[in-house]
């Protein structure tokens, strides 16, 4: 499948959660006066779109990696040569807790940083997604899923900026990228033998959300 008729297929948009150039490593930064518009992603035709978000600019790194030492030791010591996008997202916990969290994604892995101790919380190597799960609603709310480990439910105001970079990302080793699936409700691995539900309904003002263990 081409990418004009995945275009046809599928689309999605950001809203808001209920509750809310080479460097001298050699690390390749996306640049931030990216052209590349949410008019030319991947994804067409499901999400209920808020009218802001269609001319979107896509800016790849929004907290400067090159200026963290940490996150520059991080991608060096990995070997990653460039970083596809860099922006703090909320990550939920398997007991159901928010922790605000640096998600890098480059040409090789997923990275989930904790900004306040400088520690590498978890490396997903790109190979191991197998596909993501979003509401059909206009909310902030995705989940990475990768079955040989636990899975990932984040939050973050440019979901679509993530999903289409990776889907962009995985298409070096799948000719379709990654596999997106619509629904107001679905399932996830939270941890080890914990099985999580979120469910997503439109009411009046916005979209509810809830996370119920199964």
């Amino acid at each position: 499948m081409d990418r004009r008729n995945l275009q046809r297929r599928v689309k999605m948009s950001e809203g808001q959660t209920e509750s809310q150039n080479d460097d001298a490593q050699g690390t390749r930064m996306r640049p931030s006066g990216s052209n590349v518009t949410e008019d030319q992603e991947p994804f067409m035709g499901v999400k209920v779109r808020r009218k802001t978000s269609f001319r979107r600019e896509f800016k790849g790194d929004y907290i400067d990696v090159r200026s963290n030492q940490y996150l520059m030791k991080i991608l060096e010591k990995q070997g990653d040569k460039e970083v596809l996008f860099a922006d703090k997202v909320l990550k939920f916990t398997s007991t159901g807790k928010m922790k605000r969290r640096i998600l890098m994604i480059t040409d090789f892995a997923i990275y989930i940083v904790d900004p306040e101790a400088d520690a590498l919380k978890r490396r997903i190597a790109l190979a191991a997604v197998e596909k993501m799960c979003l509401s059909e609603l206009s909310d902030n709310f995705f989940v990475v899923v990768i079955p040989t480990e636990y899975d990932l439910l984040m939050a973050s105001t440019r979901k679509t900026e993530i999903v289409t970079v990776l889907d962009e990302a995985t298409k070096s080793s799948s000719d379709y990228g990654i596999e997106v699936c619509f629904g107001n409700s679905f399932e996830y691995n939270a941890g080890a033998e914990l099985v999580k539900e979120v469910q997503f309904e439109e009411v009046e003002g916005g979209v509810k959300t809830r996370i119920l263990r199964k």
